[in-house]
């Protein structure tokens, strides 16, 4: 069994809490995971936009969203100025790195990137993906090499500028196996390394599922083979706070049957680009997951 563990930090509460919580928790059971950041301004308020989405009403009731972020966070960008998280909280981002996990862009602004980037254009993506890289370079004097979009949220020029902008591989989609994006074949696309499990959110609250036996629901599609493994996608927000113990009851079950455990980096290492397989990237509904998610075709 092979399990590549990708955290996605969408908001300020989350990188100040939530990473340091994970670090040390990695660290007590020697784990290396791939830490994505959100870099710009923290607008999780202006994620009421969402409200008239199909299924995102039922999520929010499902997951108690106040008790995950916190009143503070689900008011910034809207009634309190949104922080910037890479400047004020540059410490922590650098201490993941220093404590030997992988660091890439989640994005600049989540909210922003997830309600809007399926609908825009060449432009407006590569502005918002060039303002992620500054933003990463400000916090760790480097470019980065994996990009995570929020929210799996996507538009088809993404994987092209990825590419172009120096991404050696992202993680944008659901799926079942690295892939090469279908193109036009004229451009270079950034391989893609999807998320093949469910993750806490989607499964919190449906058939029974309570954060006593999440971490069941999740070993148990681990069992599912697949050529490369499997990519879990947990949440700073989520894995790092109030359903830590969820994810050292995870951590325990791995370790116990034998899984490797490694990064996204760790996980590229092992395959061969250049034999990758095509597949169309598609919008699509996942169970548990409110509006269309970005789906290995």
């Amino acid at each position: 069994m092979r399990v590549t563990l990708k955290v996605d930090v969408d908001t300020y509460r989350g990188t100040l809490e939530g990473v340091p919580a994970l670090l040390d928790l990695f660290e007590r059971w020697d784990v290396r995971a791939t830490f994505l950041f959100s870099l710009g301004p923290d607008h999780t308020g202006r994620a009421i936009r969402r409200i008239f989405r199909p299924g995102f009403l039922s999520k929010v009731q499902r997951t108690s969203v106040t008790e995950h972020y916190g009143y503070k966070t689900l008011l910034y960008g809207v009634l309190l100025p949104g922080p910037h998280i890479g400047r004020k909280a540059g410490r922590i981002l650098r201490e993941a790195r220093e404590r030997g996990h992988e660091v890439g862009v989640h994005c600049y602004d989540h909210v922003r990137w997830q309600d809007f980037v399926a609908r825009r254009d060449h432009d407006w993506t590569r502005r918002e993906l060039e303002r992620a890289i500054d933003a990463f370079r400000e916090a760790f004097g480097e470019d980065p090499r994996v990009h995570g979009a929020a929210g799996w949220q996507l538009n088809d020029q993404v994987p092209l500028l990825e590419a172009e902008l120096g991404f050696r591989y992202a993680s944008d989609t659901r799926g079942s196996h690295p892939f090469l994006p279908k193109s036009d074949g004229e451009r270079p696309v950034c391989p893609q390394l999807p998320t093949t499990l469910p993750t806490l959110d989607e499964l919190l609250g449906r058939e029974g599922r309570t954060p006593d036996n999440l971490h069941q629901a999740v070993l148990a599609e681990c069992r599912r083979p697949l050529p490369h493994g499997h990519l879990y996608t947990l949440h700073a927000e989520l894995e790092g706070m109030k359903l830590l113990p969820v994810m050292e009851r995870l951590l325990e079950a791995w370790k116990a049957e034998g899984a490797t455990l490694g990064t996204l980096e760790a996980l590229w290492e092992t395959l061969e680009p250049d034999s990758l397989p095509v597949h169309p990237i598609v919008m699509g509904p996942l169970p548990g997951r409110a509006g269309l998610l970005a789906l290995q075709g």
